[in-house]
């Protein structure tokens, strides 16, 4: 089932908000953790691109809290906001590998932009509030300008072979 597919209604202008507001910082702390590992493994060109996807997050997150106004962003969003798996733009940590390279890095953002064009998309197929569902088409416009970044940054690094996970050094299994 889609992601778009698996939306309930937000009933309210504050809880879209705070659905929002939720889904850049839960990407803003998941691209941390990533450059942290990276960080780990020495991979210091991978450090920069996760910690400026993660301002990039970080400075959508502020523009969401500054839209939102007085209504805030904070513990408003209810069931959808306590996410059944992960939320919908926050990337898969189980695609981080440590010899990952910068294209890698990007298709983990690519497919997060992509995941939060189809909540919204839902968002706004489920709206019965037509300022719900305008605002949703706005966050639509706004993802998709993300997609289409990633696929801008991505034509600066082109697909590697499939040699580049030969781990020099593979961990030892039952020791």
């Amino acid at each position: 089932m889609s992601e778009a597919a698996n939306v309930r209604p937000v009933t309210s202008i504050a809880a879209f908000y705070a659905i929002a507001y939720e889904m850049e910082t839960d990407a803003v702390e998941r691209y941390k953790v990533l450059a942290d590992q990276m960080q780990t493994h020495n991979n210091g060109e991978l450090v920069l691109i996760f910690l400026d996807l993660a301002r990039a997050e970080g400075l959508h997150a502020e523009e969401i809290r500054r839209m939102a106004g007085e209504l805030g962003v904070e513990s408003k969003s209810g069931p959808i906001g306590s996410w059944r798996s992960e939320s919908p733009e926050a990337a898969d940590l189980s695609a981080a590998h440590y010899l990952m390279t910068p294209r890698d890095a990007l298709l983990m953002a690519l497919a997060g932009e992509e995941r939060a064009v189809a909540f919204y998309t839902g968002l706004a197929a489920a709206a019965t509030d037509p300022e719900i569902r305008k605002l949703a088409e706005e966050f639509i416009a706004e993802e998709t300008e993300h997609v289409e970044l990633c696929h801008r940054l991505l034509r600066r690094y082109p697909p590697a072979g499939a040699e580049r996970y030969e781990d020099p050094d593979p961990p030892l299994a039952g020791d």
